[in-house]
């Protein structure tokens, strides 16, 4: 069963392209690992970070099993909380993979929306459209992110903002990702609304959404994969920049960025592990995503087959 599944998938062109890519199998297998252990943290984690009863100031500024004064207990080392940095991670890459995550769905479903019927419908609504794409375009996404943040943080009060950060990260880093998604979605949509099956789905009476959405939408996914794959690893270090600058979870909420910012205080101390391995951490993680974004890009290309 496993063996025909496998031959199964290995013909395809997919298939072929994934298993004949060592990039792709081991920037996979490394993404992977990291979304399993950060969603079963519980299981993988040997202390849990937000249990008190787990963590003692005593601990703080442990470093790493092999440096002097270092423990079997804690083979990263702890934080300025004591806290273990491995189990400290992990939980924190949660926060960071589902804001991720959740911005780039909320990212995609905007700009793939605009982007289709923009491109479909035409006429005024697509001039309008472009042009607030093209306008927000030229905003840099971490001044927006902080832009959204600002008015979140005028509109309703501090600690229903802490209560709430998460949701504003997700719709702050979503709302500067869409024009992306629009600009290419649209492109596509032009190009297949005067094919032949459109035409012959306009003779047959379907409706504009039907076409729209049944027909159009999933021959133009391709590109948009491949977007949504590298806004994935972007829109994870946009979380990571605003929670470094303070405006992205409270302290409390343990996030990579979050562990950055904080282990920078005490980077010409000394204890440089803090700072050292969430920012590892957070590189290993965005390459992996970026480096399987773009054999996607290249298996997804008609153009470049080789077979």
């Amino acid at each position: 069963m496993i063996k025909k599944t496998f031959n199964r998938m290995y013909d395809t062109d997919i298939g072929y392209s994934f298993f004949n890519s060592k990039i792709a199998i081991i920037s996979s297998s490394v993404f992977f690992i990291i979304f399993l252990c950060s969603f079963f943290a519980g299981l993988v984690a040997p202390y849990n970070p937000f249990d008190p009863a787990s963590v003692s100031l005593m601990d703080a500024f442990t470093p790493p099993i092999w440096s002097d004064g270092g423990s079997s207990s804690f083979f990263l080392g702890t934080d300025q909380q004591g806290r273990d940095m491995f189990s400290t991670m992990i939980y924190g890459s949660r926060i960071s993979l589902i804001v991720g995550f959740a911005s780039i769905i909320f990212a995609m479903i905007l700009g793939v929306f605009l982007g289709v019927t923009a491109g479909y419908i035409g006429g005024r609504y697509e001039i309008i459209v472009m042009r607030i794409t093209d306008v927000q375009l030229t905003i840099p996404t971490i001044l927006m992110a902080l832009l959204v943040d600002g008015i979140a943080r005028a509109v309703i009060s501090r600690s229903m903002h802490d209560e709430m950060a998460i949701y504003v990260l997700i719709f702050a880093i979503g709302i500067s990702e869409w024009p992306q998604f629009a600009r290419v979605t649209r492109a596509s949509t032009l190009v297949e609304k005067n094919k032949e099956y459109v035409s012959a789905s306009r003779i047959i009476g379907l409706s504009n959404i039907i076409i729209m959405f049944k027909h159009i939408l999933p021959n133009i996914l391709r590109p948009i994969l491949v977007i949504a794959t590298i806004g994935l690893a972007l829109a994870i270090i946009t979380e990571s920049t605003l929670s470094f600058l303070g405006v992205g979870v409270p302290p409390t909420t343990p996030s990579l960025g979050t562990l950055i910012r904080f282990g920078n205080n005490f980077l010409f101390s000394g204890e440089w592990w803090i700072t050292f391995f969430p920012a590892i951490f957070l590189v290993v993680l965005a390459l992996s995503i970026n480096l399987l974004g773009d054999w996607m890009r290249d298996a997804l290309n008609p153009k470049l087959k080789k077979r």
